[in-house]
């Protein structure tokens, strides 16, 4: 694939890294309410190492590609230069309707199907592996994107067309809501759904990304057409899909390659009056990653980072260092500790 792609710079993070963009794959749903006929693309950006650190040209220990959350897109260099600088390949993936693949006409970010983006998942982890022949996999995915590669680990075969290595920064396992939502909620979204896929089911202002950005007193920058301070709405068809996808998890999964699954220590409140804003994960409940994060595979550590918010490679400097630490150091054992079983 890597030889056939054109490639081009990448005018948002600059000459260490470059875009290419391809048509999205078929694959589970139509997305039948998606706002348009725009056929739906998918972008991947990859790193250079020379230029951010690594060395440019050699064989990487493993390839890392890495997928974004709800809301959200690859504009984290810093996690890249983290990887190239300790030997491995980078990719990122912008999924359909997200980030840089996004186009005029389409609703950003939806899906009524996961299945959809899954596939989005297999086209990029299979340029990723085009572009490091004979090394690992190892996928990094955050919030929903943790979901997705969750299942899609699940469904396919490691080392072959799944990957070899599967770490999940805060994934989106269940709904931060009262039981009366997840149940009651569920239902009403499978009536609702299929008929009203667009209809919001909560709009509200992201304090969160709003508290991040660099021209509110954060220490990010970022395009705000891409990730939008000012939210975007949750729609009947995404979260109905985004519910079943929950509901399997909670089943229990069988990921065969090794998972580890990262959280913040704390939740608190998505309020711009909560004093621990940028030492709290506001978006999910940890506690319900703790429980549900041994249901993904016989073969999961828990990674959890004292200060970290809910994408912990954005954490305030000790803690995203922890983090990146962690990953590091358990990947070095998991990579140096050879392929283990096979799987299915």
């Amino acid at each position: 694939m890597s030889d056939t792609v054109a490639w081009r710079p990448d005018a948002e993070l600059g000459d260490a890294f470059s875009v290419a963009t391809l048509p999205a794959p078929a694959g589970g749903g139509a997305s039948r309410g998606h706002g348009g006929a725009v056929p739906p693309q998918v972008t991947l950006v990859r790193a250079s190492a020379g230029r951010l650190g690594g060395e440019d040209g050699s064989r990487p220990r493993a390839v890392v590609l890495h997928v974004h959350g709800y809301n959200d897109y690859f504009f984290q260099a810093h996690l890249a230069a983290a990887l190239t600088g300790a030997g491995y390949g980078f990719v990122a993936v912008d999924l359909r309707r997200a980030g840089r693949s996004w186009r005029p006409g389409e609703v950003p970010h939806y899906v009524d199907d996961l299945h959809e983006h899954a596939a989005d998942l297999a086209l990029a982890a299979s340029g990723a592996r085009a572009m490091h022949p004979g090394v690992p996999l190892v996928v990094h995915a955050h919030s929903t994107g943790g979901l997705t590669a969750s299942l899609w680990a699940h469904s396919t075969r490691r080392g072959t067309d799944g990957p070899d290595v599967l770490i999940l920064d805060s994934p989106f396992l269940d709904l931060r809501s009262s039981w009366f939502n997840r149940t009651v909620g569920t239902r009403v979204l499978d009536a609702v759904g299929p008929y009203a896929p667009l209809r919001p089911m909560t709009s509200a202002p992201s304090v969160y990304a709003m508290h991040q950005l660099a021209s509110n007193g954060g220490r990010w920058e970022f395009d705000t057409t891409l990730k939008r301070p000012e939210g975007l709405p949750v729609r009947a068809g995404w979260l109905r899909a985004v519910r079943r996808g929950q509901a399997r998890v909670e089943r229990g999964l069988d990921v065969a390659a090794p998972v580890l699954v990262a959280r913040s220590a704390r939740s608190g409140p998505d309020r711009e009056d909560n004093p621990d804003l940028d030492r709290e994960d506001t978006v999910l409940d940890v506690r319900s990653i703790a429980r549900l994060a041994p249901r993904l595979g016989r073969d999961v550590t828990e990674l959890v980072v004292d200060g970290g918010v809910h994408d912990l490679t954005l954490s305030a400097d000790r803690p995203r260092a922890a983090y990146l630490d962690g990953v590091l150091s358990w990947l070095d054992g998991r990579l140096r500790a050879g392929p283990g079983r096979t799987g299915r």
